[in-house]
């Protein structure tokens, strides 16, 4: 069902609407006027109806994929392949193969192809001051109330080598963030980023929490175990406290097995595996604002039932089985979708067009009107085009999930209030998205420059390769400027080896049609210039650019 619908108000087409009812791509707005005989003014009511958001999960053996749709549109696609699944969110027991003091870092087995490597800012050292000697307690710590309960918080290891902190065979937990970027331990938050894999290490698992910023803190501190701490994320501000309960145990319930398997097992190890894609969605992406939630494997739909009765049941009644013959995704129209957000050129509903292509470092995204013509003013129809562009050039930005430097090129705009108006736009639709962004304004040329970062893949290079052909280029050469070069390398031959009468020439069947009809001609020539002759063959698996030229018999 329609959420309960919020409206805006405007007199005389000044259309203003506060920014939480702002219309979006996708939201349903009902709009109507309204005379009024007594100032003589019309005026225009809109009404706004967000639509509903699902999560939709394809489950099959091999792969697992999860669309987040709101109403119609696509604005999320995740994926998990059984062959190749990320060891991001693992933890595992690791043994210290060599530590380097001369770069204060150590390398670390932890069972994966790659040997981690671990800087000494990112090893955790709980409740240690540099200067104190850390098998004594202070006199602080003597004080304390034993009643008292205080938050662990890791300390700086500015002043400590890492030959302090690790020995070469020492065992120690280690937790994926990365993939074969980047690695930390359980509770490191402040982990640096650097070209090779990244380790922390620490002897509990502790956090900090900050009441003062999150109120509701207080409710995790009420049912905190003594020995332990947690990071309380933004979302926490909107959750009951029965919900802190439920997260706390299922924590303690999991570090709990941790602990036994590192008793047990010896390096290295795998102590605990990350959930599924599905339980994953589950646990970042579940709000009040997700109304249905279908999945289309019966198995996985109940053991999901479990999970959510036990840890989230607020949810459990959202839980759909999807039983259809037709593919879930085919569907609900996500499929389509997909190959959209692949495509380089991306259609707007006022017949205008984005175009965006993706370099190695940087993504250029080029909008056009098209066939849109306007009804008013030129300045008018290009600022239209640029604001419809604008809304969904985001949502391709975070459906491609793009990275890194990308420049977008806006039709020049002669106002520096139209500038303005679509800058703010922009701006207001890069707040929904999880991804950090940095946006410069609008200059003179229509450009804005912004950086976006993120830590997987995009959506491009992990469904796509590059072309064998056009090695990712996107063109390949005429078929004129391939029969020109055959012959051209021909001529070269009858240069080279004068006494050689006749040559085998096998080409993609498309440039023989092209020899044997357009350049038939040059062919007779050549082959009076030399007196021999050239004999075409279609290559089978030959590609357009490929040929091959052999001396041949009479």
């Amino acid at each position: 069902m329609p959420k309960k619908p919020a409206y805006g108000k405007s007199e005389l087409g000044n259309t203003h609407v506060h920014e939480s009812v702002r219309p979006k791509l996708s939201d349903c707005v009902f709009s109507a006027t309204a005379y009024r005989p007594a100032t003589g003014l019309h005026s225009l009511y809109i009404f706004i109806c967000p639509m509903s958001k699902s999560i939709i999960i394809n489950h099959l053996i091999q792969e697992i994929r999860v669309a987040v749709k709101i109403g119609d549109l696509l604005s999320e696609i995740y994926y998990e392949r059984k062959k190749d699944k990320s060891p991001v969110g693992n933890i595992y027991k690791g043994k210290v193969l060599k530590v380097l003091p001369g770069m204060e870092a150590a390398f670390v087995d932890i069972g994966l192809p790659k040997a981690a490597f671990l800087y000494v800012d990112d090893i955790i050292v709980d409740d240690l001051d540099p200067t104190d000697d850390p098998t004594e307690e202070s006199a602080e710590e003597e004080e304390t109330d034993e009643d008292e309960e205080t938050l662990p918080v890791k300390k700086s290891n500015k002043n400590l080598k890492i030959s302090d902190l690790l020995s070469e065979g020492q065992e120690i937990i280690v937790q994926v963030v990365k993939g074969q970027i980047e690695l930390k331990v359980p509770a490191s938050h402040a982990a640096s980023q650097l070209p090779e894999e990244i380790l922390s290490s620490c002897r509990a698992l502790t956090a900090s929490a900050s009441q003062n910023r999150f109120p509701t803190a207080e409710n995790a501190s009420k049912h905190k175990p003594n020995d332990v701490g947690f990071i309380i994320r933004t979302v926490a501000q909107r959750k009951q406290e029965e919900e802190f309960v439920l997260d706390i145990q299922y924590l303690k319930d999991h570090w709990e097995q941790i602990q036994d398997n590192f008793s047990s097992q010896s390096a290295p190890a795998l102590l605990y595996e990350e959930l599924t894609l599905t339980r994953k969605i589950m646990r970042e992406m579940l709000s009040n604002d997700v109304d249905d939630i279908i999945i289309d494997n019966t198995r996985e739909y109940e053991e999901l039932k479990t999970y959510l009765n036990k840890y989230l049941p607020r949810y459990a009644d959202k839980l759909k089985l999807y039983d259809r013959k037709q593919s879930i995704f085919d569907y609900y129209d996500i499929n389509v979708q997909i190959d959209r957000a692949l495509s380089r050129k991306v259609p707007l509903k006022s017949g205008g067009y984005l175009i965006i292509d993706q370099a190695e470092a940087l993504t250029a995204i080029d909008i056009n009107t098209g066939s849109f013509t306007g009804k008013d003013s030129h300045e008018q129809t290009i600022v239209q085009t640029n604001l419809e562009a604008t809304v969904e050039l985001v949502n391709q930005i975070k459906l491609r999930d793009l990275g890194g430097i990308i420049v977008i090129d806006y039709i020049d705009m002669e106002s520096d209030e139209n500038r303005q108006k679509v800058y703010q736009l922009l701006k207001s639709e890069l707040k929904r998205d999880k991804a950090k962004t940095k946006i410069s304004a609008i200059s003179e040329l229509g450009l804005v420059e912004m950086t976006r970062k993120r830590s997987q893949e995009s959506l491009n290079q992990f469904l796509c390769t590059a072309c064998p052909v056009c090695n990712g280029s996107g063109k390949i050469k005429s078929p004129e400027t391939i029969v020109y070069e055959i012959l051209r390398d021909v001529h070269e031959y009858t240069i080279i080896k004068p006494n050689v009468r006749h040559y085998a020439v096998t080409v993609h069947s498309d440039i023989k049609f092209q020899l044997e009809n357009e350049a038939r001609q040059e062919l007779k020539n050549m082959e009076r210039v030399f007196g021999g002759s050239i004999r075409l063959t279609a290559g089978r698996y030959f590609n357009l650019e490929e040929y091959e030229i052999m001396e041949a018999t009479e």
